[in-house]
């Protein structure tokens, strides 16, 4: 099994504004070998008038499960 990058855990919530910077985020950890993990999630930051993401990721080799 491979080590992520960084010595990062094996899973990981990208979170941020949703915005292009976001995405290239997510982009990113794909390129790097990350997968998806489950979907994304919005929700509205009414303090500061946008919309933040957030999306789950783990590495390649990970042997997770969802339940």
């Amino acid at each position: 099994m491979s080590i992520p990058p960084e010595d990062k855990p094996v899973y990981r919530l990208l979170t941020g504004k949703d915005d292009r910077a976001f995405c290239d985020r997510v982009s990113e950890a794909l390129e790097q070998g990350w997968r998806l993990y489950g979907s994304p999630t919005l929700a509205w930051d009414a303090d500061g008038g946008y919309m933040k993401a957030a999306q789950a990721v783990v590495w390649k080799d990970a042997d997770v499960v969802k339940g």
